[in-house]
């Protein structure tokens, strides 16, 4: 089947070019320079802040043999009325190391409270601590963890051959986009928190970034794609200002849970500071692909329907264009909460346990920093969506009917896809 040509942009396109790029192009170099002024530079080890300054290696290992014991029972054996058992069962572990200085060498550990001989047959690929031997004291191996570099990357491979199956091409781009954005995560975002750059800052001028380069190289570059970058970057302007609002507003503690007061020590006296910029970054990261894909879907709407019906003016197409998007906020809405319940399962259940009111339980701070996040996440979706439907729609009036045609049969249908 032949590819349709696509007409040359008329005078209505140019001048949507120009209003759009006049908003885009002032986005895009402040984000550039903000990285250039917020880049944190490499992370070395000596710069990276321990609890201690015991140095602890990771090697991997595999498991030789098992011996389920008695062990003496500590705090970790506490029982429901408080009390600490004399005696748990426990499972020692006998594996060889299978890489690294130490390969071939055999260590005997305690693995994790709870798992048995079942758990850990003879082969199961493992990592140990190895505490090396100072001030007179002998090397200790110690348990870590589970090895699952094989089968998470089954799992990643399994993903992207579906991806590139089922979207061809277009999945091979959202691929290399969805690459860079991790890049920019790790090489950008995250030491910028850890040398204390200021985390607004950093999310969003990562953020902007990310789905300059993401939007642009999976869906290419057109008035439909840069009226979607146009939407996606207000809604993430408005959910950085929400969580920093919230934030304030409910007097968020950065430092509730252990896993939160230990990284406060590891980041030293700024600790607390960190954590809430931690957290108004990963408000802002949070929303970052819900936007991207319904601003997406609302514009490649717009144009077909302006496709269907030239004729049709601005007001038209927007208000055809929020019946889908309607569509779009309530599932949506419903995917950032649920997406934030399942992740906070474990801990619901807990209180379910301790039978704290569902008030206390709503309010208190984990909880309170979910809802924070989740209200800023969807106020910034429902307010994206008109906005973006907006744009668009007075873009392809602007543009002539054989540029909205063009637009149109090049754009895939992308994202939720709803009947009418």
């Amino acid at each position: 089947m032949s590819r349709r040509p696509t007409a040359p942009p008329t005078a209505g396109a140019r001048r949507a070019w120009t209003v759009l790029l006049s908003v885009l192009v002032p986005v895009a170099v402040l984000a550039v320079i903000g990285m250039v002024l917020t880049w944190p530079g490499s992370v070395d080890d000596a710069g990276r802040r321990q609890l201690s300054d015991v140095v602890v290696e990771l090697d991997q290992a595999r498991v030789t043999a098992t011996d389920a014991q008695r062990c003496d029972g500590s705090v970790e054996d506490v029982q429901p009325d408080g009390t600490v058992p004399e005696q748990v069962d426990c499972l020692q572990v006998t594996a060889t190391v299978t890489s690294g200085p130490r390969e071939g060498r055999s260590a005997q550990v305690f693995a994790t409270a709870g798992l048995t001989a079942d758990d850990v047959p003879v082969g199961t690929p493992v990592v140990l601590q190895y505490y090396p031997a100072a001030d007179g004291a002998p090397a200790i191996w110690a348990w870590h963890d589970f090895a699952r570099a094989i089968p998470l990357g089954a799992f990643a491979l399994a993903f992207a051959l579906v991806t590139v199956l089922v979207a061809g091409a277009r999945g091979v781009r959202a691929l290399i986009g969805l690459a860079v954005a991790f890049a920019v995560l790790a090489l950008y975002v995250l030491p910028g928190l850890v040398a204390g750059e200021n985390a607004v800052a950093l999310a969003l001028c990562g953020s902007a970034v990310i789905v300059l380069v993401v939007l642009y190289l999976t869906h290419g570059v057109s008035l439909r794609t840069t009226t979607a970058l146009v939407g996606t970057l207000a809604g993430l302007a408005l959910v950085a200002a929400l969580g920093a609002f919230g934030a304030h507003a409910a007097r968020l503690n950065p430092v509730t849970t252990e896993d939160t007061y230990r990284l406060a020590q590891l980041l030293g006296a700024d600790g607390p500071q960190i954590l809430r910029g931690v957290f108004l970054c990963g408000v802002v990261l949070a929303g970052l692909g819900v936007l991207n894909d319904v601003t997406i879907t609302q514009a490649s709407a717009v144009w077909e329907l302006r496709a269907a019906d030239p004729a049709a003016g601005w007001q038209r197409l927007f208000t055809q264009g929020m019946r889908i998007g309607r569509d779009h906020i309530a599932s949506t809405v419903y995917t950032i909460a649920f997406a934030y319940t399942g992740a906070s399962l474990p801990v619901l259940l807990l209180l379910e346990v301790y039978g704290q009111p569902f008030g206390q339980t709503i309010t208190s701070g984990p909880f309170a920093e979910e809802v924070v996040r989740t209200l800023a996440g969807s106020i910034g979706l429902v307010l994206a969506i008109p906005l973006t439907t907006l744009v668009a729609a007075l873009v392809a009036v602007t543009a002539s009917t054989e540029q909205a045609r063009a637009q149109a049969g090049d754009a895939p249908a992308h994202g939720h896809t709803h009947a009418h």
